[in-house]
């Protein structure tokens, strides 16, 4: 157990008290010394939480902090193996490099399902190498993951991930988030969320999936980057105020294991399905920007591979699996 961990058993304590609880009592419950129940509760004013103290009734909790701490996640977490490991780092340049590093130091069929979250990102990593800005406020996050899937149908990881924000999203504020190819969630018009993933494979074997989720949550106009081409906005501009973070992850790792499970089964078309059911890119005109060529014509359908068929304007049809998709 590590310190950290040792801690939020005294900050649970704290919570399920309805009066100020003395150290003596922490230390008889935990079977640890009362120095020890000291140094925790130091460590967890550090991490943000207000907690008051005195000699004659001892520590209450007066309020926690907006930290996407393991303990505040993982106590509103209703699944079996994504998000039961938290790395949380309070600013990283990204979380898909925390991650690598973790595959590297170790067996990804250990890591899978751990989630690698930080508060900020300096140096956050969008498709094609973009930068993606991170700032505090926001959810940016990476699952590992050691899938038993098909390599061919791995996109469909990025699809069960924008289902699950999309939906995750119409359940806390109501809004109809919608999915744009191959991997933002929008609000109206404007973005709010992305998703990446990365592989590591060797022939027909994937080693591991790093799939990395980027929120605009509360986050303010005045925090959104200037002369980008895609509208931004923020969950909190959104649903007309601040979402809880910590319960809002809960539920969507709870989403996309529910899909997880579903293409790890074989469930390819209930999947694709729902992804069609929550498009904003299907039926509408489009323009294609690939490394190869640029074109338009009309967006008509995702296959269970997750490419997007276009019917070009000379009647063509095109299967496109990766590059840039625009609404025209």
């Amino acid at each position: 157990m590590t310190m950290i961990e040792a801690a939020f058993r005294v900050l649970k304590i704290l919570e399920q008290s309805t009066s100020p609880i003395s150290g003596e009592e922490i230390s008889e419950q935990l079977e640890i010394s009362r120095s020890a129940v000291w140094k925790h509760v130091k460590e967890l004013r550090d991490y943000g939480y207000e907690i008051a103290a005195s000699r004659a009734e001892g520590y209450e909790l007066v309020a926690s902090p907006d930290r996407l701490l393991p303990y505040e996640i993982q106590k509103h977490l209703k699944t079996s193996v994504i998000g039961r490991s938290i790395e949380y780092t309070d600013s990283v340049p990204s979380t898909i490099g925390v991650a690598k590093e973790l595959c590297r130091k170790s067996d990804p069929s250990v890591l899978h399902g751990t989630v690698v979250i930080a508060e900020e990102q300096s140096g956050g990593i969008g498709r094609l190498g973009r930068a993606w800005y991170s700032p505090r406020g926001g959810i940016w996050s990476t699952i590992i993951l050691r899938p038993d899937i098909p390599i061919d149908h791995v996109f469909m990881v990025t699809m069960a991930a924008s289902i699950a924000i999309a939906r995750t999203i119409r359940k806390f504020c109501g809004s109809g988030a919608l999915i744009k190819w191959p991997n933002d969630i929008y609000i109206g018009n404007q973005k709010v969320a992305g998703v990446l993933q990365e592989i590591s494979a060797e022939a027909e074997t994937v080693n591991y999936c790093l799939l990395s989720i980027g929120i605009d949550a509360n986050i303010t106009q005045d925090q959104l980057p200037e002369g980008v081409k895609t509208p931004i906005t923020s969950l909190s501009m959104a649903c007309g105020g601040p979402v809880d973070r910590a319960r809002f992850l809960a539920q969507l790792l709870k989403e996309f294991e529910t899909r997880y499970r579903e293409i790890e089964s074989g469930e390819y078309l209930t999947i694709t399905r729902e992804w069609k059911s929550l498009s904003i890119t299907l039926d509408k005109r489009v323009k294609i920007i690939t490394p190869r060529k640029a074109f338009e014509g009309e967006a008509i359908d995702i296959d269970e591979y997750g490419a997007l068929i276009v019917r070009k304007d000379n009647g063509k049809i095109e299967r496109v699996f990766s590059g840039d998709c625009s609404l025209v």
